[in-house]
């Protein structure tokens, strides 16, 4: 039978607006990191010459119209949350928009019953942070750390091996961390959201150590694109071009070749999430990912499912070859023709 239980908070928490205004098409100018405003999608929205009333709070994930007529075919309601957001697109109950939302991104339905008295059932195939696929359930979103570690060395020997200069490593936040925790010993990479909150370091290991890096715990992501708050703040121009790489090192090689506008996935595959981010804050991309076997087949992958929704490129590397291996200048004749 259906499962026709919905939470509406566990709803709220697992989908963003900004998730939902990108299901919908829905493009907004940005303000500030957590402020966006456009033209009304509602279609309780009739006036003519109310432009740019709509307005969307990201880091609390309400809305809002300033229209006169749009707030009375609401019946006097100005605004609200995500839920009431689908209800209004849809016109539907708040329970339906509800439902809907929890069949969209597949976010988990079981009921306090079932979870008070059932046995733990399997969340579906572990992707070990690497991204999600449908039929996953969405993970909530990345907490915002309480702490930045300090004593980073930005001039640390294994960032010169890698060709990584002071000025970038300071830059980026990136450096050798001798200090104590689980990072100790590596080189630590920041990573913010799309807010530019910091949600977590990346350790990069310096002599062969294993795991390669390391991350939090309770770090997931795939709900992240590495750079997006400053490749977001390199976008306020009339060209919103995004290129999309694999790892850390290749967006702080493309930065110093002069790229603004570089996020990174982290690994070899695009997760729902990172894809509705690109769509959500870029007009176009460019894929250029590694010249391997998976980076042949995540660049075919974003092809397919960015090039519904966007114009999308891609700059196919040699066999075995990583962006941040390229000299500068090879890295500029690349992508002088696309950009």
């Amino acid at each position: 039978m259906k499962n026709n239980w919905v939470s509406f908070e566990a709803v709220k928490a697992a989908v963003s607006m900004e998730m939902v205004l990108a299901r919908y098409g829905v493009t907004l100018r940005r303000l500030s990191a957590t402020s966006l405003r456009g033209d009304c999608p509602l279609p309780s929205h009739s006036s003519p010459v109310s432009i740019q009333s709509f307005a969307v709070q990201t880091a609390k994930s309400i809305w809002s119209c300033r229209s006169a007529s749009c707030i009375d075919g609401r019946g006097g309601t100005r605004g609200g949350s995500v839920i009431d957001f689908v209800a209004a697109m849809e016109g539907c109950t708040i329970r339906e928009s509800a439902l809907k939302l929890q069949s969209w991104f597949h976010i988990s339905a079981a009921s306090p019953c079932e979870s008070a008295n059932s046995p733990p059932k399997p969340a579906g195939p572990s992707n070990n942070g690497n991204g999600h696929r449908s039929g996953e359930s969405v993970v909530l979103a990345n907490k915002p750390l309480r702490f930045v570690l300090q004593g980073i060395d930005w001039s640390h020997p294994y960032l010169v091996r890698r060709d990584i200069t002071t000025e970038t490593a300071f830059h980026f936040g990136v450096g050798g961390f001798s200090g104590k925790g689980s990072m100790s010993g590596r080189v630590v990479i920041p990573i913010h959201n799309g807010q530019g909150e910091l949600v977590a370091y990346a350790g990069r290991a310096i002599e062969g150590e294993k795991p390669k890096y390391k991350f939090p715990a309770k770090f997931k992501k795939s709900m992240e694109l590495f750079n997006l708050h400053q490749a977001i703040a390199a976008s306020n121009g009339p060209l919103r071009s995004v290129i999309l790489v694999e790892g850390f090192f290749d967006t702080m090689k493309l930065y110093q070749a002069g790229y603004r506008r570089v996020v990174a996935m982290m690994g070899s595959s695009l997760s729902e999430a990172q894809e509705e981010l690109l769509t959500l804050h870029f007009e176009s991309v460019i894929v250029m990912l590694d010249g391997d076997e998976a980076g042949q087949e995540a660049s075919k992958d974003c092809l397919l499912r960015l090039g519904r929704r966007m114009p999308i490129r891609a700059i196919a590397l040699p066999e075995g070859c990583q962006p941040d291996q390229l000299p500068t200048e090879e890295i500029q004749n690349l992508l002088k023709l696309l950009t």
